[in-house]
């Protein structure tokens, strides 16, 4: 197959997988997604409107929703499919509305408090994906990025690589098989804890990096 650029991917990683997600991406990080999001949270400190970039599912949009019930949270998709997902799982919280949106395609005539996103980074150019962010950022507003990130411990390492082999031999007989074999391929390539920090600071951004879970994981936080 052709190599593919990280954007081009996505339709193949979650093209039929909308209605699955949910429940993958939590057998599959062994419940730390919720740990991951939760973390996320903490770095945000009750704005009156929150922008959700790749919001998927909408698990982190809830998240927020639950957080902060005065927020208007928007969440935005590049895929109708989660997208329809998203809006079925969320009915009962009014303060959050959907868009289908690229988010490198950011053109809104409103400005919010906080931008965030889990699982966005590596899928993106940070050059395009930042100045986009910058540009719907009120004055005084925080960004707040997580993704995975290729562990640093050789032993680590093994144990991650491993892991992988099995997801992707257990994936190749579900809808999930090229994501589970393309994106530790995606993982290893990515240095966008580093590209985003580089692009956040050339807009006088302050910003911090946590490293979560033996770093395999990573977030991002970005304040004037």
């Amino acid at each position: 197959m052709e190599e593919k650029s990280s954007k081009e991917l996505v339709p193949l990683f979650f093209g039929n997988t909308a209605n699955t997600y949910d429940s993958v991406v939590m057998w599959a990080t062994f419940g730390k997604d919720r740990y991951w999001k939760n973390e996320i949270l903490t770095k945000i400190e009750n704005p009156s409107s929150i922008l959700d970039l790749a919001c998927g599912t909408g698990i982190l949009t809830r998240k927020l929703a639950r957080i902060f019930p005065k927020s208007k949270i928007l969440g935005i998709d590049i895929s109708k499919n989660y997208l329809s997902v998203a809006e079925k799982n969320s009915l009962s919280f009014p303060n959050i509305s959907f868009l289908l949106c690229d988010a490198e395609n950011l053109d809104f005539d409103k400005k919010f408090d906080c931008i965030c996103s889990s699982y966005i980074p590596k899928y993106c150019d940070p050059k395009i994906l930042v100045k986009k962010m910058v540009l719907h950022l009120n004055t005084g507003g925080k960004i707040v990025l997580h993704d995975f990130t290729y562990p640093k411990n050789h032993l680590v390492r093994m144990l991650w690589n491993c892991y992988f082999e099995l997801l992707n031999l257990v994936g190749s007989f579900t809808p999930w098989k090229y994501a589970f074999k393309e994106l530790p391929k995606l993982v290893k390539n990515s240095n966008w804890t580093n590209s985003y920090k580089y692009e956040l600071e050339q807009y006088g951004f302050d910003v911090t990096l946590q490293n979560l879970t033996l770093n395999s994981s990573a977030i991002l936080t970005a304040q004037h």
